[in-house]
Protein backbone atom coordinates (compact mmCIF):
# COMPACT_ATOMS: atom_id res chain seq x y z
CA UNK A 1 0.00 0.00 0.00
CA UNK A 2 1.22 3.47 -0.86
CA UNK A 3 1.17 6.96 -0.39
CA UNK A 4 -2.17 7.39 -2.62
CA UNK A 5 -3.82 4.63 -0.83
CA UNK A 6 -3.33 5.82 2.64
CA UNK A 7 -4.95 9.30 1.25
CA UNK A 8 -8.19 7.19 -0.62
CA UNK A 9 -8.74 5.94 2.73
CA UNK A 10 -8.93 9.05 4.87
CA UNK A 11 -10.60 10.85 2.38
CA UNK A 12 -13.20 7.86 2.95
CA UNK A 13 -12.77 8.20 6.84
CA UNK A 14 -13.47 12.36 6.78
CA UNK A 15 -17.05 11.36 4.77
CA UNK A 16 -17.94 8.98 7.78
CA UNK A 17 -16.43 10.90 11.15
CA UNK A 18 -16.93 14.37 11.28
CA UNK A 19 -15.10 15.18 14.88
CA UNK A 20 -12.11 13.81 13.31
CA UNK A 21 -8.55 14.35 12.55
CA UNK A 22 -6.32 12.85 10.76
CA UNK A 23 -2.55 13.17 10.05
CA UNK A 24 -0.17 11.42 8.21
CA UNK A 25 3.28 11.15 9.61
CA UNK A 26 5.50 10.85 6.36
CA UNK A 27 9.59 10.76 8.51
CA UNK A 28 8.18 8.20 11.24
CA UNK A 29 12.16 6.57 11.83
CA UNK A 30 13.37 9.74 12.83
CA UNK A 31 10.41 9.61 15.96
CA UNK A 32 11.22 6.07 16.48
CA UNK A 33 14.69 6.85 16.58
CA UNK A 34 14.10 10.01 18.91
CA UNK A 35 16.39 12.61 16.08
CA UNK A 36 13.00 14.21 17.09
CA UNK A 37 11.00 14.23 20.47
CA UNK A 38 7.61 14.97 19.32
CA UNK A 39 5.14 15.47 16.34
CA UNK A 40 2.65 17.88 16.58
CA UNK A 41 -0.45 18.61 14.72
CA UNK A 42 -1.77 21.33 12.53
CA UNK A 43 -4.90 23.12 15.33
CA UNK A 44 -8.21 21.93 14.66
CA UNK A 45 -11.31 22.92 16.39
CA UNK A 46 -14.07 20.81 17.56
CA UNK A 47 -17.38 22.03 19.48
CA UNK A 48 -15.87 25.40 19.44
CA UNK A 49 -12.52 24.39 20.97
CA UNK A 50 -9.13 24.09 19.30
CA UNK A 51 -7.18 21.28 19.92
CA UNK A 52 -3.80 19.68 18.94
CA UNK A 53 -3.10 15.72 18.45
CA UNK A 54 0.64 15.21 20.36
CA UNK A 55 2.70 12.09 18.91
CA UNK A 56 5.55 11.70 20.83
CA UNK A 57 8.20 8.48 22.02
CA UNK A 58 6.74 7.40 25.66
CA UNK A 59 8.60 8.19 28.75
CA UNK A 60 8.60 5.26 31.07
CA UNK A 61 7.49 2.84 28.50
CA UNK A 62 10.67 0.90 26.22
CA UNK A 63 10.05 1.00 22.98
CA UNK A 64 6.21 2.40 23.10
CA UNK A 65 4.66 5.55 21.17
CA UNK A 66 2.75 7.68 22.86
CA UNK A 67 -0.41 9.66 21.75
CA UNK A 68 -2.13 12.17 23.23
CA UNK A 69 -5.14 14.90 22.43
CA UNK A 70 -4.06 18.79 23.92
CA UNK A 71 -6.58 21.58 24.33
CA UNK A 72 -4.62 24.62 23.25
CA UNK A 73 -7.39 27.09 23.34
CA UNK A 74 -7.15 30.98 24.12
CA UNK A 75 -10.49 30.43 26.05
CA UNK A 76 -8.97 28.07 28.31
CA UNK A 77 -7.05 30.61 30.87
CA UNK A 78 -6.81 31.56 34.27
CA UNK A 79 -7.13 28.35 36.86
CA UNK A 80 -10.89 27.35 37.15
CA UNK A 81 -11.67 26.23 33.75
CA UNK A 82 -12.35 22.38 32.89
CA UNK A 83 -13.47 20.87 29.63
CA UNK A 84 -14.57 17.26 29.70
CA UNK A 85 -15.00 14.92 26.59
CA UNK A 86 -14.96 11.09 24.95
CA UNK A 87 -12.52 10.63 22.26
CA UNK A 88 -10.57 7.86 20.49
CA UNK A 89 -7.57 8.09 19.56
CA UNK A 90 -6.07 5.23 16.75
CA UNK A 91 -4.40 4.08 13.52
CA UNK A 92 -5.20 3.39 10.06
CA UNK A 93 -3.62 0.20 8.87
CA UNK A 94 -2.29 -1.47 6.06
CA UNK A 95 -4.61 -4.18 6.42
CA UNK A 96 -7.37 -5.39 7.94
CA UNK A 97 -8.74 -3.57 11.19
CA UNK A 98 -7.80 -0.06 12.84
CA UNK A 99 -5.92 0.06 15.55
CA UNK A 100 -7.59 2.22 18.17
CA UNK A 101 -8.78 3.22 22.16
CA UNK A 102 -12.04 4.93 23.25
CA UNK A 103 -11.38 7.31 26.23
CA UNK A 104 -12.88 9.80 28.67
CA UNK A 105 -11.17 13.00 29.05
CA UNK A 106 -11.14 15.65 31.22
CA UNK A 107 -8.58 18.80 30.80
CA UNK A 108 -8.29 21.57 33.34
CA UNK A 109 -5.30 23.86 33.71
CA UNK A 110 -3.07 21.22 35.77
CA UNK A 111 -3.87 17.93 32.76
CA UNK A 112 -4.46 20.16 29.29
CA UNK A 113 -2.83 16.72 27.54
CA UNK A 114 -4.58 13.39 27.83
CA UNK A 115 -3.85 10.40 25.97
CA UNK A 116 -1.73 6.86 26.23
CA UNK A 117 1.39 6.79 26.90
CA UNK A 118 1.92 2.95 26.15
CA UNK A 119 -0.32 3.63 22.89
CA UNK A 120 1.45 1.09 20.76
CA UNK A 121 4.76 -1.07 20.71
CA UNK A 122 7.06 0.02 17.99
CA UNK A 123 7.68 -3.63 16.85
CA UNK A 124 3.73 -3.81 16.10
CA UNK A 125 3.56 -0.27 14.64
CA UNK A 126 6.18 -1.42 12.06
CA UNK A 127 4.51 -4.21 11.44
CA UNK A 128 1.42 -3.45 10.86
CA UNK A 129 1.11 0.10 10.27
CA UNK A 130 4.36 1.49 8.60
CA UNK A 131 4.60 1.82 4.58
CA UNK A 132 7.34 3.57 3.25
CA UNK A 133 8.54 5.52 6.54
CA UNK A 134 4.60 6.27 7.28
CA UNK A 135 1.64 6.16 9.59
CA UNK A 136 -1.80 7.68 9.89
CA UNK A 137 -2.85 8.68 13.11
CA UNK A 138 -6.29 10.14 14.16
CA UNK A 139 -8.01 11.66 16.97
CA UNK A 140 -11.68 11.12 17.13
CA UNK A 141 -14.01 13.56 20.15
CA UNK A 142 -16.99 13.85 21.04
CA UNK A 143 -19.33 14.93 23.68
CA UNK A 144 -17.04 17.86 24.68
CA UNK A 145 -18.51 19.30 27.73
CA UNK A 146 -17.18 22.43 28.53
CA UNK A 147 -17.49 24.75 32.35
CA UNK A 148 -17.12 27.80 30.61
CA UNK A 149 -19.84 29.19 27.79
CA UNK A 150 -18.66 28.90 24.02
CA UNK A 151 -20.53 30.70 21.36
CA UNK A 152 -20.31 31.05 17.35
CA UNK A 153 -19.90 27.60 17.28
CA UNK A 154 -19.44 26.32 13.38
CA UNK A 155 -19.86 23.06 12.25
CA UNK A 156 -17.15 20.54 12.93
CA UNK A 157 -15.91 19.08 9.68
CA UNK A 158 -13.26 16.43 10.00
CA UNK A 159 -9.45 17.65 8.38
CA UNK A 160 -6.73 15.71 7.34
CA UNK A 161 -2.95 16.37 7.19
CA UNK A 162 0.56 15.64 5.69
CA UNK A 163 3.17 16.06 8.45
CA UNK A 164 6.73 15.35 6.84
CA UNK A 165 9.88 15.67 8.08
CA UNK A 166 12.67 16.30 6.34
CA UNK A 167 16.57 15.97 6.76
CA UNK A 168 17.55 19.18 5.45
CA UNK A 169 20.64 18.42 2.57
CA UNK A 170 23.76 20.06 4.05
CA UNK A 171 24.63 22.39 1.08
CA UNK A 172 21.61 23.71 2.10
CA UNK A 173 21.44 23.69 5.98
CA UNK A 174 24.27 26.20 7.19
CA UNK A 175 24.16 29.79 7.81
CA UNK A 176 26.48 31.83 8.71
CA UNK A 177 26.88 35.71 10.64
CA UNK A 178 30.46 37.72 9.94
CA UNK A 179 30.36 40.28 12.48
CA UNK A 180 33.07 42.75 12.21
CA UNK A 181 34.30 45.33 14.42
CA UNK A 182 32.04 43.15 17.18
CA UNK A 183 33.35 45.62 19.77
CA UNK A 184 31.28 48.19 18.47
CA UNK A 185 28.37 46.93 19.37
CA UNK A 186 26.35 47.94 22.14
CA UNK A 187 24.52 45.74 24.68
CA UNK A 188 21.48 45.55 22.85
CA UNK A 189 20.24 42.93 20.51
CA UNK A 190 21.24 42.96 17.09
CA UNK A 191 19.38 40.48 14.23
CA UNK A 192 21.11 39.09 11.21
CA UNK A 193 19.73 39.26 7.72
CA UNK A 194 16.70 36.89 6.70
CA UNK A 195 17.78 33.76 5.10
CA UNK A 196 15.51 30.64 3.87
CA UNK A 197 15.93 26.78 5.15
CA UNK A 198 12.90 24.21 4.90
CA UNK A 199 9.51 26.26 4.81
CA UNK A 200 10.28 29.44 6.11
CA UNK A 201 12.78 32.42 6.46
CA UNK A 202 14.51 32.98 9.98
CA UNK A 203 17.31 35.10 11.16
CA UNK A 204 19.96 34.87 14.14
CA UNK A 205 19.78 37.18 16.88
CA UNK A 206 22.29 38.43 19.32
CA UNK A 207 23.36 40.26 22.53
CA UNK A 208 26.97 40.84 22.73
CA UNK A 209 26.50 41.44 26.43
CA UNK A 210 24.29 38.82 27.40
CA UNK A 211 20.04 39.11 28.30
CA UNK A 212 17.76 37.76 30.55
CA UNK A 213 19.69 35.82 33.48
CA UNK A 214 23.00 35.78 31.02
CA UNK A 215 23.38 40.27 31.02
CA UNK A 216 26.32 40.82 32.44
CA UNK A 217 27.81 37.84 32.14
CA UNK A 218 27.37 35.59 28.42
CA UNK A 219 27.03 35.68 24.86
CA UNK A 220 23.16 35.35 24.23
CA UNK A 221 22.15 34.07 20.92
CA UNK A 222 18.62 32.47 19.30
CA UNK A 223 17.03 31.46 16.30
CA UNK A 224 13.73 33.33 15.46
CA UNK A 225 11.51 32.08 12.85
CA UNK A 226 10.19 34.81 10.47
CA UNK A 227 7.49 33.93 7.69
CA UNK A 228 6.95 31.25 5.37
CA UNK A 229 8.09 30.84 1.98
CA UNK A 230 5.04 29.28 0.61
CA UNK A 231 1.25 29.15 1.45
CA UNK A 232 1.38 25.71 3.28
CA UNK A 233 -0.81 25.93 6.51
CA UNK A 234 0.21 28.02 9.03
CA UNK A 235 1.30 25.37 11.88
CA UNK A 236 3.94 25.03 13.80
CA UNK A 237 7.43 24.08 12.59
CA UNK A 238 9.83 22.18 14.00
CA UNK A 239 13.38 22.50 13.92
CA UNK A 240 16.25 20.68 14.74
CA UNK A 241 19.53 22.30 14.78
CA UNK A 242 23.01 23.82 16.36
CA UNK A 243 23.79 26.97 17.50
CA UNK A 244 27.20 27.78 16.99
CA UNK A 245 30.49 30.51 17.48
CA UNK A 246 32.98 29.31 15.06
CA UNK A 247 36.70 29.13 16.46
CA UNK A 248 38.73 30.75 13.76
CA UNK A 249 41.74 29.12 15.39
CA UNK A 250 41.47 25.31 15.49
CA UNK A 251 37.77 25.00 13.89
CA UNK A 252 36.49 23.30 17.50
CA UNK A 253 33.53 24.89 17.26
CA UNK A 254 31.24 26.00 20.31
CA UNK A 255 27.79 24.56 19.86
CA UNK A 256 24.36 23.97 21.71
CA UNK A 257 21.90 21.18 19.80
CA UNK A 258 18.73 22.77 19.77
CA UNK A 259 14.76 21.21 19.19
CA UNK A 260 11.85 23.74 19.04
CA UNK A 261 8.65 24.16 17.77
CA UNK A 262 8.44 27.45 16.17
CA UNK A 263 5.52 29.93 15.36
CA UNK A 264 6.17 33.62 13.36
CA UNK A 265 8.35 35.37 15.47
CA UNK A 266 9.07 32.48 17.84
CA UNK A 267 12.26 33.37 19.54
CA UNK A 268 14.21 29.96 20.70
CA UNK A 269 17.80 30.08 22.11
CA UNK A 270 19.99 30.27 25.29
CA UNK A 271 19.85 33.18 27.76
CA UNK A 272 23.88 31.57 28.65
CA UNK A 273 25.00 30.72 25.60
CA UNK A 274 28.77 31.23 26.01
CA UNK A 275 30.21 32.40 29.05
CA UNK A 276 32.11 35.87 28.05
CA UNK A 277 35.01 34.91 29.49
CA UNK A 278 35.37 32.25 26.90
CA UNK A 279 34.39 34.29 24.04
CA UNK A 280 37.07 36.93 24.82
CA UNK A 281 39.71 34.94 25.75
CA UNK A 282 42.48 34.81 22.69
CA UNK A 283 43.54 31.19 22.98
CA UNK A 284 40.05 29.81 21.87
CA UNK A 285 39.41 31.53 18.78
CA UNK A 286 36.23 32.72 18.84
CA UNK A 287 37.13 36.30 18.52
CA UNK A 288 40.29 37.14 16.30
CA UNK A 289 41.01 40.96 15.22
CA UNK A 290 37.64 42.10 16.15
CA UNK A 291 35.83 39.59 14.08
CA UNK A 292 33.72 36.89 14.91
CA UNK A 293 31.57 34.04 13.11
CA UNK A 294 28.32 33.08 14.63
CA UNK A 295 26.61 30.07 12.60
CA UNK A 296 23.51 27.61 12.57
CA UNK A 297 22.95 24.63 11.01
CA UNK A 298 19.68 22.56 10.09
CA UNK A 299 19.67 18.97 10.90
CA UNK A 300 15.85 18.53 10.57
CA UNK A 301 12.72 20.78 9.53
CA UNK A 302 9.11 19.35 9.46
CA UNK A 303 6.63 20.43 6.73
CA UNK A 304 3.06 20.68 6.89
CA UNK A 305 -0.46 20.44 4.23
CA UNK A 306 -3.68 19.55 4.44
CA UNK A 307 -4.68 16.64 2.27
Amino acid sequence: MGLTSFEEIIKGKLKERKNAHFMLVDGMSKLLTQKVNNCQSLDFQVSGIKWRLLIRPAVGFKDYLSVSVWIIDEKCTGSNWEVKFNFKIGLLPQTGPEFSYFLVGCHNQQNPLQGLDNFILYTVLKERFLVNDKAVFYAEISDVQPNFPVTGITPTMGIAERFKLIEVARKNSRFTWKITKFSSFTGVEHSSDEFTVGPRRWRLSMYPEGFGDGKGNSFSLYLIASDYVTDDPKGVTLAVYKLRVLDQLHRNHYEINCQDWFLHLTTSGRHKFLPLEELHKASRGFLVNDQIYIGVEFLIVSTTEYL
